[in-house]
């Protein structure tokens, strides 16, 4: 199943004089050993491995210059990688070439804290940000459940648990370092907190999923630790409840700054995995921020509204160490979702509609899910009208491939006929091209290949994802 293997994927051989080439600027750290192509094969996504020719490992935005100028004159494809955990196949090589790790490129190279910016080389980390700011009061918020890259994030345009409160990548990146397919080094633009000056091309590059620009330093916005933070878990009779409890909350203004829906089968997989109690219905996750009286205020806002959908009262985490085991559970339920059928290959999918389109999104997915030959999981950050599924298929079935594929395809074009999103934060990669014309039209999916063609002539950069070039 999944084959990326045929003769459809053009896999270009490396000359050798471009790896000689290579070898003159990175020394040592290009290999091509097997276990080290092996562990640049493989992502979170359902495909099969697919091994580069060669890995880099790159320390400087220099050396990155430099060997995208080789790999162009040579037209060896370069697919940049970070964390290795995006799940829709964006890092497989699937023209061969050479994988680009900058994990190594991880150095904070400034906290400005007096203008709540910080700039950091692309390997860096979220959770690695956070623990250099931990001594500051401020914070960076934007957390997908990995620990990922900000080059990564950048690059995919992530999103997390606190967006509905602090916004995605998109509103959190000011600038961009970036080494273009011929070498070029160029930054987007400055720390201002505003500009009017040119086309705004750290938001071109954000999102672009390393087709257009191999992103190697990274500017984000920070925010003050909040003076009170409350987290709270609310369980619901059903899926539906949950749901509707989310839109009023989002339509009376309440200023959440997380909330989180688990089904039935999410809590259970995460009760097993973080060895946790949590009663095994749907429920939702809340955290509030602010001063003492307004997460007061908050709660008790929120708790008025889901009584009146059936929610039962409040389990308060007041304390840090609460907090911290419950969210990490949050953000560990892919991996706990995996425990749930051992051996399996795990198939996700993200939409992302308009809040009001939220409730009967979920419940006919749900109703598409309740015949799955396979089991799985539902959750989602529903504050910002985005939710997950998550599919554990065998991975020699074709069937059980086939009826997943029939799931996300029903889910997709329910969720564009809303007038939303085939994925609010997992990106295109390989698994979504095929929806890009449906939501966006022939002329847009058009432009945007002129803008591909216009970086980079000769397709080196993440060559095969997005869109056929």
């Amino acid at each position: 199943m999944n084959d990326l293997t045929d003769s459809s994927w053009l896999r270009r051989p490396v000359p050798a004089a471009c790896l000689d080439a290579l070898r003159a600027v990175v020394g040592d750290r290009l290999s091509m050993a097997q276990a080290v192509r092996e562990h640049h094969g493989h992502d979170e996504s359902p495909y099969p491995d697919v091994l580069p020719d060669a890995v880099i490992f790159a320390r400087t935005t220099e050396e990155v210059a430099a060997v995208a100028r080789i790999c162009n004159e040579h037209r060896v494809p370069i697919v940049a990688y970070g964390a290795g955990s995006s799940l829709e196949g964006h890092l497989l090589p699937v023209q061969g070439g050479i994988t680009l790790d900058l994990s190594g490129m991880n150095a904070v190279l400034a906290v400005h804290a007096e203008d709540f910016t910080a700039t950091v080389q692309a390997g860096v980390t979220r959770k690695q940000l956070n623990e250099h700011l931990r001594d500051s009061g401020l914070f960076f918020p934007v957390d997908p459940g990995a620990d990922a890259s900000l080059g990564g994030m950048a690059a995919t345009r992530a999103s997390g648990t606190n967006a509905v409160r602090y916004g995605t990548m998109r509103e959190n990146v000011l600038s961009l370092t970036v080494v273009t397919a011929d070498g070029r080094v160029l930054r987007t633009a400055s720390r201002a907190p505003k500009s009017s000056a040119g086309y705004d091309l750290t938001r071109i590059f954000v999102g672009s999923e390393g087709t257009l620009g191999l992103i190697t330093e990274v500017t984000v916005k920070l925010y003050p630790q909040p003076e009170a933070v409350s987290a709270a878990v609310c369980n619901f009779p059903t899926l539906g409840d949950a749901v509707d409890s989310v839109i009023e909350i989002m339509q009376a203004g309440v200023p959440v700054a997380r909330v989180e829906f688990m089904d039935e089968y999410a809590v259970r997989s995460v009760n097993r995995y973080s060895k946790l109690e949590l009663r095994e219905t749907p429920l939702l996750l809340f955290e509030f921020h602010g001063s003492a009286a307004g997460v007061q205020e908050q709660a008790d806002l929120v708790q008025a509204i889901v009584r009146d959908h059936g929610g039962m009262d409040f389990e308060w985490a007041n304390r840090p160490e609460d907090r911290s085991r419950l969210w990490a559970a949050r953000h560990n339920a892919y991996f706990a979702g995996l425990q749930l059928r051992p051996g399996c290959r795990a198939s996700t999918t993200d939409v992302c509609v308009p809040i009001s389109a939220l409730a009967d999104c979920v419940r006919e997915t749900a109703r598409d899910l309740a015949d799955a030959p396979f089991p799985f999981t539902i959750v989602g950050h529903v504050g910002d009208g985005n939710f997950h599924v998550l599919m554990l298929l065998d991975p020699d079935s074709q069937d059980e491939w086939d009826a997943s594929e029939r799931i996300n395809h029903a889910l997709v074009h329910r969720a564009i006929a809303a007038d939303g999103t085939c994925t609010g934060e997992h990106g295109i990669g390989l698994h979504k091209m095929g929806y890009l014309l449906e939501e966006h039209g022939q002329d847009a999916l058009a432009l945007m290949r002129s803008l591909k063609h216009a970086f980079d002539p000769n397709n080196i950069l993440n060559p095969g994802k997005i869109f056929p070039w």
